[in-house]
């Protein structure tokens, strides 16, 4: 038996469309990727408002420690020394580093 040439050519074809088909999920996350930049939560957003969230901390009445910060929150992601940073709790919206809300946690 003898293998044509259109043979080869087809299964070439049908592997390489199986395979396209097989990685078209994922194209959009390695070809459409591109930096946002996070959004800074402001006092007025909802959830901020529900938590009693304060860019300045030292203005936050219902603040009973006062060490605590978003910059020693456990929810707290953003880099040391660094003016903001993401927020777990508010969906990883920048808030200030000397910011505090009714969430804060320390950080362990």
């Amino acid at each position: 038996m003898t293998i044509k040439a259109s043979d080869i050519s087809r299964r070439r074809f049908i592997r390489l469309t199986a395979t396209g088909v097989a990685a078209l999920p994922f194209a959009g996350t390695l070809v459409g990727s591109s930096a946002e930049a996070a959004e800074a939560l402001s006092e007025s957003d909802p959830q901020a408002s529900a938590l009693k969230y304060k860019t300045d901390a030292t203005k936050a009445a219902e603040r009973k420690d006062a060490t605590a910060f978003c910059n020693n929150c456990n929810f707290y992601t953003g880099k040391s020394g660094e003016a903001t940073g993401p927020c777990s709790i508010f969906g990883s919206k920048l808030v200030t580093a000397k910011g505090w809300c009714m969430s804060w946690a320390k950080k362990v």
